[in-house]
């Protein structure tokens, strides 16, 4: 790096929000820090949005089912970040200055792994997640591996890139992965939050028909995002029930039944919803697993397939970003100050925060 661009950046600040009590509060805090100096094989990335995804709340309780240690006091949370590349570390000449760029849930990986080499990049076996031990993407300057971070389209809305860097790839690879194909019926779980919205759509854009399931309040918000049908699940009582309605609705069953919930009801609402070869992908994790015990004989007698999808790699994100740049995807969002991430980490929660929430990190 040019010493009188590191000059330059070392005159600046760099805001953050970090977590102020992990594991007992979701109380968080805007700070000023000095701007990170990008080392070999990094840049320094200018942030200018970050998505506030559902997974940065547990990281903050410590919460989160597998975490190998609490996270620490003072992290800077966040893995949906996008921005510009504002400097090189040494060895480093891609991506070019000025190019815009986005930070994953996975920070870095290796590449070479066994994990890595079967695509499974989020679960590399030397992974650095942001937002957990690796400085997130709460904050204006932050680093990243070279080699890491994901290209954005110049025709994609740089805020609208956010949520996709996490919430629409997650999607994403959760539909391609089940299989899903031109005119199959797709069941989407909790169709009108931040994700859900993201569900439609993505099955839409690839050729699915889609039956959104949530409370009757957001039954337009549902039909707006070009959802075929709207199911009312308070209207409903036993599991069988609403799965009645469901097959009554896709002829015989859905294809796909997508779960992002952490409901352990909505898994057997959703695992009951299915026909023959039909799958349930599980992407939220149940208030309690063990409650959701699948019927093995309508595994083996109905040949259905339970599989999981965490996030995605390098490529799924590209294809992700594409769609959406292609215009088949529009991500509903409000845009919240840096100094309200405790008020919205309190409102998704609640489940009151519509579409997705994205934090402006241009100032408080």
């Amino acid at each position: 790096m040019p010493e009188e661009l590191e000059e330059s950046l070392q005159s600046l600040i760099n805001r953050a929000v970090v977590y102020s009590d992990p594991g007992i509060s979701l109380e968080t805090a805007v700070i000023d820090l000095p701007v990170p100096q990008p080392a070999d094989g990094e840049v320094l990335v200018r942030l200018y949005y970050s998505g506030v995804c559902h997974t940065d709340v547990p990281f903050c309780l410590n919460a989160l089912p597998g975490l190998r240690v609490p996270t620490p006091k003072g992290q800077i949370g966040g893995h949906e970040g996008v921005g510009v590349v504002v400097a090189h570390g040494p060895g480093v000449t891609s991506p070019l200055i000025g190019s815009r760029v986005g930070i994953k849930y996975a920070a870095d990986a290796c590449l070479t792994c066994d994990n890595c080499i079967e695509d499974a990049e989020a679960s590399c076996l030397n992974i650095k997640v942001s937002g957990y031990f690796t400085p997130g993407t709460f904050q204006q300057y932050c680093i990243a591996t070279a080699r890491y971070v994901t290209p954005i389209p110049d025709n994609l809305d740089l805020a609208a890139a956010a949520p996709l860097m996490c919430g629409g790839v997650t999607i994403y690879t959760a539909l391609r992965k089940a299989g899903l194909r031109p005119g199959d019926c797709v069941a989407v779980f909790g169709a009108g939050g931040g994700l859900g919205h993201l569900r439609i759509q993505y099955a839409k854009a690839m050729g699915g028909r889609v039956i959104a399931l949530d409370v009757g309040s957001k039954k337009d918000f549902c039909l707006s995002q070009a959802a075929d049908e709207f199911i009312d699940i308070t209207q409903f009582g036993v599991n069988e029930d609403l799965a009645t309605k469901v097959k009554s609705l896709s002829n015989g069953g859905v294809r796909i039944s997508l779960q992002c919930t952490s409901s352990s009801r909505a898994y057997a609402q959703a695992f009951s919803s299915l026909c023959f070869r039909g799958t349930l992908v599980c992407i939220g994790v149940p208030q309690n697993p063990v409650s959701f015990a699948p019927n093995i004989a309508a595994i083996v007698g109905q040949e259905l397939r339970i599989i999981s999808a965490k996030t995605g790699n390098r490529v799924d994100v590209k294809e992700c970003l594409n769609l959406a740049a292609r215009g088949f995807i529009k991500c509903h969002y409000q845009i919240r100050k840096m100094s309200e991430l405790t008020n919205v980490f309190k409102e998704m929660q609640a489940g009151l925060i519509e579409g997705r929430a994205i934090l402006d990190l241009d100032g408080m």
